[in-house]
């Protein structure tokens, strides 16, 4: 980190001796609002979604993971105030699974998201909306209704979205852990690499 400071203080006295105005990378703040798919529950730091995607977008971007294992919409929409104190620059928005394992009211969920999406908005913070999909047990009706709320919502807000969070991982045994539910280290680092991407169209509105 040292040398790394020393090294950054060189050139630039280096490029103001030339009588050259530096070209700065302007560090940005990701917030991460979600559940245990994003807190990173069973994994270090290092192997959760935050510590991959933190490595996967440099030194330019921090992240505060403001995600809570076992949070619902609500718990989301209850404890949003206080999260905003961190003044992101972009949020992804990842909540809802919990919704759907629990069974709660689809538009419940529909209006807590969409209460969050109104205060990151009243905020000017773009928002990367991430979908989920829903078990098909719980019901033709349900799974319909539950997985036509990500994408409505992203219309009506003019949100980038994210389909399915767990595009690629979910169902697959050899990317998650012994629960059948959560990412792996190596599920983790697919996800992040399929929505890096969508990450760094946000970051770059």
């Amino acid at each position: 980190m040292t040398a790394k400071i020393i090294r950054d203080a060189a050139m630039a006295l280096a490029v103001l001796a030339l009588g050259v105005a530096p070209a700065m990378a302007a560090e940005k703040t990701l917030m991460l609002y979600g559940d245990s798919l994003m807190a990173g529950l069973g994994l270090s730091e290092t192997d959760g979604f935050a510590g991959q995607l933190g490595r996967e977008l440099g030194d330019d971007v921090t992240i505060v993971n403001a995600s809570v294992s076992g949070d619902t919409s609500a718990d989301g929409l209850a404890r949003l105030d206080w999260s905003l104190g961190e003044r992101p620059d972009a949020v992804i928005l990842e909540l809802g699974a919990n919704d759907m394992l629990q069974g709660l009211p689809v538009d419940a969920m529909r209006d807590n998201l969409s209460a969050i999406l109104d205060r990151f908005g009243e905020e000017n913070i773009p928002v990367l909306l991430a979908g989920m999909r829903a078990s098909p047990g719980l019901g033709s009706d349900y799974v319909t209704a539950y997985e036509a709320v990500f994408p409505e919502l992203a219309q009506q807000y003019g949100t980038a979205l994210y389909p399915f969070f767990l595009d690629g991982v979910a169902a697959d045994a050899a990317l998650n852990q012994s629960d059948g539910m959560h990412p792996n280290a190596e599920g983790v680092r697919r996800i992040v690499s399929a929505i890096a991407p969508s990450v760094e169209a946000l970051l770059a509105d």
